[in-house]
């Protein structure tokens, strides 16, 4: 190990030795630390020492924490936008139906209605569709806009149904049939725009829409009109395909484009004014409802390294590095999530602005905001070149002027701040975000110690506790295993793994049991009944199932999530990490429409179970 390159390393903010999730020192390969080094643009041999150890480590500044939730401690529920199905949708949940989640949920008592992110990811290209890999985090999916509820839309709907209803079939599977729905809004959205556009332009609320997002805004819709162009040429939507001279924004033939395509661009800007619109509205609409939160967004660790966000401004990510994570007890080959990962360097030039601004847009109309993988506010696992994630290594950001920069959008929007805390932290993250207001993100399948489950009391007070989230199975297939047996379907482990993993399933469900039993939970008629290897029945289900949200709802902890996945009794998570095509992610539809949730015994159950546990304040 040369204690030159480490020295040059670490004053670039590589870090050279890190603690995994379990304890053990990890040292970084003196190869990935070149690697590394050459991905920030420094030479390995003869660079010039870097200025992180300058960066300052301690926030200054702390994130909103209304009364409200300080004093209270809430629930709420969460979904996948997506999945929402209504008798009035086109085949994917849209902003209305979460509008109309939001009133429902409002009116069993919950305090907050969680979404997955709604970033915007490629209008142009319906197969791009994880909520994780945006074209830019700035704006929002236009896919999910309600488009009956648009002026004009309920006319266009019914106009190219009696004239094409070919691109209506389809629309009410079990999965999101994303090219379909693509085609489908597509041909809908250009229909309303083609008649309203005169209107559009002479709108106020539009005018001030567009000036008010300024260039941002018109850079993602220039580079939505050209992926459009692209896509119906035969191209990608991405940038990386397209012709040289389209792929820099500062070309003369992107300046040729753009004075050719005044319409299409104005037509990408009107999408998002009418998502900005929408998505006002359910926040409206949940808070006069009585929601002390109201919308619980998402903002994803990065942004796809082809989209609009790298498009425009390519010095604001690193292109020879993809963000992920380090081989761990769940993934030994790690994991490469290919995200292009913010540069240190331009942000710190920029003293955190496009932070400040991401966070600031995206805080606008919610009332609590996720962070996913918030330890990227510290450090991200960057993989270099064409090596796996076992070839990367841990980057470190500025974690006082990244947490400053937070603070400042939550406290102007009055947003709490939740950070996804999972997998490999860093020492003293979790006390530094506690000292910003910035709530711990704790899941009641990790909260073990000694082979038990924590009781509720320990349970930090600052924290968003929950069952499971989009990556982990529902309380009904976690109990059957269903996770692992999917894992083993879809390669992702062998059969010596899978057993492995339901014995020690087994034993969690004893230990998960026991810890009921403690707590008072279970009736004594049902325990010898889940005990056993006996299916579990509907009723045992629901036993269970709010037995267990009983056992986190009295934790200390500020806010409680409840899936709308438990809420229905499903078994299948949205998302299966480390597949592809061998699972349909991001694409499950729910099984029962909004419509029938009035009558739904179980969602109303645990509904009344959770108003018991955490009633709202008089």
């Amino acid at each position: 190990m040369s204690r030159s390159l480490d020295l040059l390393a670490e004053s670039h903010g590589i870090q050279s030795v890190y603690t995994s999730e379990m304890g053990e020192r990890k040292v970084i390969a003196d190869e990935a630390k070149e690697r590394l080094l050459m991905a920030l643009s420094v030479d390995p041999e003869n660079g010039e020492q870097g200025h992180f150890s300058e960066a300052r480590q301690a926030p200054e500044k702390s994130c909103a924490l209304p009364p409200v939730v300080a004093k209270h401690r809430r629930w709420g529920i969460s979904c996948q936008l997506y999945g929402l199905r209504s008798q009035r949708n086109l085949g994917i949940g849209d902003y209305e139906d979460l509008a109309r989640l939001a009133v429902i949920a409002a009116r069993e008592g919950a305090s907050f209605i969680g979404v997955n992110p709604l970033h915007a990811l490629f209008m142009a290209d319906g197969s791009r569709i994880s909520p994780y890999s945006p074209s830019t985090r700035r704006f929002n999916n236009p896919l999910y806009l309600a488009i009956d509820k648009i002026e004009g839309g309920a006319k266009a709907i019914e106009t190219l149904r009696a004239d094409e209803p070919a691109l209506f079939e389809g629309l009410d599977g079990s999965l999101v049939d994303y090219p379909t729905v693509c085609r489908l809004k597509n041909r809908l959205l250009r229909m309303i725009y083609g008649t309203r556009k005169d209107d559009i332009a002479a709108s106020q609320a539009f005018e001030r829409f567009v000036s008010g997002s300024g260039s941002t805004l018109h850079d993602f819709a220039l580079f939505e009109a050209i992926s459009q162009s692209q896509v119906a040429d035969g191209g990608h939507a991405g940038w990386h395909h397209w012709p040289e001279a389209l792929q820099d924004r500062t070309s003369d033939a992107v300046d040729d484009f753009e004075r050719d395509n005044f319409d299409e661009i104005n037509f990408h800007k009107w999408l998002q004014f009418e998502v900005d619109e929408q998505i006002a509205s359910v926040q409206a609409r949940a808070k006069s409802e009585g929601m002390a939160i109201g919308l619980y967004l998402d903002l994803a660790v990065g942004v796809a390294p082809d989209g609009a966000e790298t498009w425009a401004d390519p010095a604001l990510t690193v292109a020879a590095a993809r963000v992920g994570a380090p081989p761990d007890m769940f993934n030994s080959a790690g994991q490469d999530w290919g995200l292009a990962p913010l540069s240190p360097k331009a942000l710190q030039e920029r003293d955190y602005t496009p932070l400040r601004n991401a966070f600031g847009q995206l805080t606008l109309h919610a009332g609590a905001v996720r962070i996913d993988h918030a330890m990227g506010l510290a450090r991200l696992w960057w993989i270099p070149g064409d090596q796996s994630s076992a070839g990367g290594g841990y980057v470190r950001y500025p974690l006082g002027e990244m947490v400053d920069a937070v603070a400042e959008a939550s406290n102007t929007n009055h947003c709490i701040v939740i950070g996804e805390d999972l997998g490999t932290v860093p020492e003293g993250f979790r006390d530094t975000m506690e000292q910003a207001n910035i709530l711990s993100y704790r899941v009641l399948y990790f909260e073990r110690r000694d082979d038990a489950f924590l009781a509720p009391h320990i349970y930090p007070k600052l924290a968003l506790a929950c069952i499971s989230t989009h990556d982990l199975a529902p309380l009904a297939g976690w109990w059957k295993g269903t996770d692992i047996k999917l894992r083993e379907e879809a390669g992702t482990q062998d059969s010596a793994a899978t057993q492995r993993d339901l014995k020690s399933r087994a034993e969690e469900r004893i230990d998960l049991l026991v810890a009921l039993r403690k707590a008072s939970l279970i009736p004594h008629e049902y325990e010898q009944m889940l005990n056993g290897d006996a299916p579990l029945s509907a009723e045992l289900n629901q036993v269970l199932s709010e037995a267990v949200h009983r056992y986190v709802a009295r934790t200390p902890s500020l806010l409680l999530t409840v899936q709308l996945e438990d809420m229905l009794g499903a078994t299948h998570q949205p998302n299966l990490p480390g597949t592809t095509d061998q699972y349909p992610n991001w694409r499950i539809r729910q099984d029962f429409a909004l419509e029938d949730l009035d009558g739904h015994e179980r969602f109303l159950s645990l509904a009344r179970a959770m108003r018991e546990e955490r009633p709202n304040p008089s």
